[in-house]
């Protein structure tokens, strides 16, 4: 497991450099008092590890940077790719505040030759369009969300593609989650596109998404908390967590109204990661503790299996997790 006794620590992305694993993860101090503050003071630390269990801290990767800056606010999850020219591409959300107290979330990214030394790029390189995408001032949403990009290479090898949490600029308020797009021929310049998924799918907004697959199936895994699922979905009882939804490729379409929850809200931005023995694993922050309190830290890997057609987790007790 990783914790730091000073700081929650929350979403994380592991880069697998072909000798060690890298976590990066926000964490911000629990000198703040409240769990919710935690957010407006997001850095992104970084972690080295041999085995997904037992991690050595590292220098942080990125701090916020001082205002103006699209990202003056705080530093947000991202993911991480090697480029055709060598660099190490993190691609991060950057979050700024509105005049009236909310947020708005952008992307930037920032290089690296190693992985533990970054330079952040001008910024941002991508922001909500309205074409597609709903915006702050639609005073729909309590922030602009436009975060959480996650970079894939194409699948037929023409460039690059962001998975993006975004809403649809259509549909009722709380059921307008979509996964938005972007393309780029070198992970520098970036093209916004329309979402991948459509609104109405039960979600408010679908964090973290990140493709998988799993014994040659494919599925979109994503992050919706209960708040965030649509009351007409609450309404037969669905709570939240960490979602899977079966998908035809890495770039959809997605069955996200048909996802299975995978995890409830004990566990937080799910993660399958393959280990050293090419065993797929689970891994995940914790969430709720047993009152209801947030706790952060994250677990150490817990084995996948599939089960007449369902994916499970079936060694993983919550419970023993929580303190």
């Amino acid at each position: 497991m990783f914790d730091l006794p000073e700081a929650w620590v929350w979403d994380f992305w592991i880069v697998d450099d072909g000798d060690r694993y890298h976590l990066f993860f926000l964490y911000a101090s629990r000198a703040l008092k409240d769990p919710e503050a935690r957010h407006y003071r997001a850095s992104v630390g970084h972690a080295v590890s041999d085995d997904l269990s037992h991690w050595t801290r590292v220098t942080d990767a990125l701090v916020r940077s001082d205002a103006p800056a699209a990202d003056d606010l705080a530093t947000w999850t991202g993911s991480i790719t090697r480029g055709p020219d060598g660099l190490w591409y993190l691609i991060y959300t950057s979050a700024t505040a509105a005049p009236n107290g909310s947020n708005v979330q952008t992307i930037s990214y920032a290089t690296s030759p190693d992985l533990y030394d970054w330079t952040k790029a001008p910024g941002p390189v991508l922001r909500a369009d309205p074409r597609w995408y709903e915006r702050l001032a639609d005073g729909l949403w309590n922030d602009e969300a436009f975060r959480d990009p996650c970079v894939l290479p194409d699948p037929d090898g023409d460039g690059w593609h962001l998975l993006i949490t975004a809403r649809a600029n259509r549909g009722a308020a709380d059921d307008r989650g979509v996964i938005g797009h972007a393309t780029s021929p070198d992970l520098r310049r970036w093209t916004l596109q329309p979402p991948l998924s459509q609104p109405g799918q039960g979600f408010g907004q679908l964090e973290v998404p990140d493709p998988v697959v799993i014994e040659g199936r494919h599925f979109l895994l994503f992050n919706c908390l209960d708040r965030d699922v649509s009351a007409a979905r609450r309404a037969t009882g669905t709570r939240g967590g960490v979602w899977l939804a079966p998908a035809e490729g890495p770039l959809g379409p997605y069955d996200i109204a048909g996802a299975q929850l995978l995890a409830d809200r004990r566990h937080y931005v799910g993660r399958i990661v393959t280990d050293r023995s090419g065993a797929q694993v689970f891994l995940a922050f914790r969430h709720d503790g047993p009152d209801g309190d947030f706790l952060g830290g994250i677990i150490d890997p817990v084995p996948i299996a599939v089960r007449d057609g369902r994916v499970v987790l079936p060694d993983f007790h919550p419970s023993a997790s929580a303190r």
